[in-house]
């Protein structure tokens, strides 16, 4: 196959959510204001947990990182698309949208690691009470938080290095809001079976694999806590982790939902990757927040302000 003229393709076309200019306003003001939101809320939790000694605990330290990797997973996706929308313009470099499926690929895989070692935490929290403090030491946090940077980076890079491989035809329009990896997959016009081998991997390994250890590890949770004989402890073990739930439950069904449906590649797929890449991120901050007691209590020092803690 020819490769000369095709690998020198300047540009992709990020078709996004509505052709029509009339819409365009409306999609600017609503992507800006969850943009915004997002960054702040999850900049104010980093602040109330940094700032906080209290709250130096494993748990916390998971969901500070958590929260960085939610604000540059955002940043990979919606600037790009607010300045397309302002500029009227729906073109992306190929070195852009090479390097925004990288860094895309990073957080997004670093979000699936940090649930999971938020899942590994509550586990030995609940079903292991006396030695948590020697099994969650400062020391394995910081070497477990480390290793999934250095993961994500790496399964990243790959897939980047073999999508750098590939040659594209004339085709250049992604039916996406941003440089969706498997959306560029299909307009390639080499043969593309070692990258969707990767994504298989990569999506066994570092989707399903944590998935199921989350699933596991509540599995032991639940059984643990039924054993509690008070009413009062079972609800306190069990608000400990309705919020890591939670989210769990927006991100893994959003995002399980885009490549397992038969819409992945349709309008409604694009709706569905929105809920992962961009509200579960926004509402993560609010989730932590709201039922969280400790968090209430240190937004309130950071706030200065009385926040209601039932």
């Amino acid at each position: 196959m020819e490769t000369g003229n095709q690998t020198r393709l300047s540009y992709f076309i990020l078709l996004g959510f509505s052709q029509d200019s009339e819409h365009q306003p409306i999609l600017f003001f609503l992507f800006l204001s969850m943009y915004l939101i997002t960054v702040l809320g999850n900049l104010l939790i980093i602040l109330t947990i940094t700032s906080d000694p209290y709250l130096h605990m494993p748990m916390y330290f998971f969901l500070s990182n958590l929260s960085l990797a939610d604000i540059c997973f955002t940043s990979t996706t919606i600037p790009k698309m607010l300045v397309n929308i302002q500029t009227q313009s729906k073109a992306i470099t190929y070195a852009g949208c090479i390097t925004q499926m990288c860094f895309f690929n990073i957080f997004g895989v670093m979000d699936t690691l940090l649930l999971t070692l938020m899942a590994y935490d509550r586990f030995v929290a609940i079903c292991h009470p006396l030695h948590y403090t020697l099994i969650m030491n400062h020391r394995l946090c910081g070497l477990l938080v480390l290793m999934s940077w250095f993961i994500s980076i790496t399964y990243s890079l790959t897939q980047s290095l073999l999508i750098l491989m590939l040659s594209f035809c004339t085709n250049v329009e992604i039916s996406h809001f941003y440089c969706e990896l498997a959306q560029a997959l299909t307009i390639a016009c080499s043969d593309t079976l070692i990258n969707h081998i990767l994504i298989y991997i990569g999506t066994t390994l570092l989707g399903i694999v944590p998935f199921s250890g989350i699933l596991c590890s509540y599995v032991r949770i639940v059984s643990s806590i039924l054993r509690i004989p008070s009413g009062h402890g079972k609800y306190k073990a069990f608000s400990t982790c309705g919020s890591h739930l939670s989210t769990v439950s927006l991100f893994y069904g959003t995002g399980f939902g885009v490549y397992l449906s038969s819409y992945a590649t349709s309008w409604r797929g694009m709706i569905v990757s929105l809920m992962y890449t961009v509200v579960t991120p926004m509402l993560n901050p609010f989730i932590y927040s709201l039922r969280n007691r400790d968090i209430k209590r240190a937004l309130q020092k950071v706030l200065g302000r009385k926040l209601y803690v039932p």
